[in-house]
C-alpha cells in the first residue's frame, strides 16, 4: 500500500491550461492522458519520481459523468473553482480494501491518444465524496506501463497537508498504528500534516520537491 497519485480538478480555464500551469510550477511537461469512457472524464498526467504522478482531470459533456461517482466528484470540484480533489493509494490486491469497506471495486479504463488502453480497479470514490480527507484505492492491471512513465521528470512528492484527522485516515486504510504491524512510519519519506479546523475536510495543499526547490500548490 503506497501513495500512487494525486487528483486535481480542472479550474475554470479548462484542463489544458490548468495542467500547463501545474506543470510549469513543477518544471514538468504534462502529457495528454486521454478519456475515461466509464466516468465521462478526461485527464492530463504530470509524472513524478518514485512511481507517482499528478492527474489533472476535467468532466466531459457525457451521460457517464452524471452517473459515475468519479465524474460526479470531478464536476462538483470544478464547478466550485477546481483544485485538489483527493489522493489515491495503490494496493497490490484490492480485495483487502473491499473487505474493509464492505463493497466491490469498480473497473476503470482510459484510452490514451495513441490508442493504448490502461485498465485498473478502484474503490472508495463515494467515500471521498462524503469525506474528502480520505483517499480512494486503486489496483493497476499487471503488465502495463504505469502512468508515471509517460515522460521525464525531476519532481517528487514531498508531503500532503490535509484538513482532517490522522485517526480517521488510519481507520479508513485499516491501520491500527501498532508498531511492527502497520507502523507509524507508513510512507516514511512523505510528510503528512493534518490541520483541524472548521469547514469541509479534504486535501488542502501538496508540497513537491523540484529542481528549483520545494513548491507548494
Amino acid at each position: 500500500m503506497r501513495v500512487d497519485h494525486l487528483v486535481f480538478a480542472a479550474e475554470p480555464d479548462g484542463l489544458v491550461a490548468t495542467a500547463k500551469r501545474l506543470g510549469d510550477a513543477l518544471g514538468v511537461e504534462p502529457s495528454d492522458g486521454g478519456v475515461h469512457p466509464r466516468f465521462g472524464t478526461r485527464n492530463s498526467v504530470i509524472p513524478l519520481l518514485r512511481h507517482r504522478f499528478v492527474e489533472v482531470v476535467e468532466v466531459l459533456d457525457h451521460p457517464a459523468s452524471d452517473k459515475a461517482p468519479f465524474g460526479q466528484a470531478v464536476r462538483a470540484r470544478s464547478e466550485a473553482g477546481g483544485g485538489w480533489l483527493g489522493w489515491v493509494v495503490e494496493v497490490d490486491d484490492i480485495s483487502g480494501p473491499e473487505k474493509l469497506l464492505g463493497r466491490q471495486a469498480a473497473p476503470g479504463n482510459r484510452h490514451r491518444p495513441d490508442g493504448t488502453e490502461i485498465t485498473w480497479k478502484q474503490l472508495g470514490v463515494r467515500g471521498v465524496i462524503s469525506d474528502p480527507q480520505v483517499p480512494f484505492f486503486i489496483e493497476w492491471t499487471p503488465g502495463q506501463d504505469h502512468p508515471s512513465s509517460v515522460g521525464t521528470t525531476t519532481a517528487s512528492l514531498q508531503g500532503l497537508q490535509i484538513v482532517g484527522s490522522p485517526d480517521r485516515i488510519r481507520e479508513w486504510l485499516g491501520l491500527m498504528g501498532e508498531p511492527g504491524v502497520d507502523r507509524e512510519d507508513w510512507e516514511p519519506e512523505l510528510e503528512f500534516n493534518f490541520v483541524a479546523k472548521h469547514g469541509t475536510p479534504g486535501l488542502m495543499s501538496v508540497t513537491f520537491r523540484t529542481a528549483d526547490g520545494s513548491v507548494t500548490i
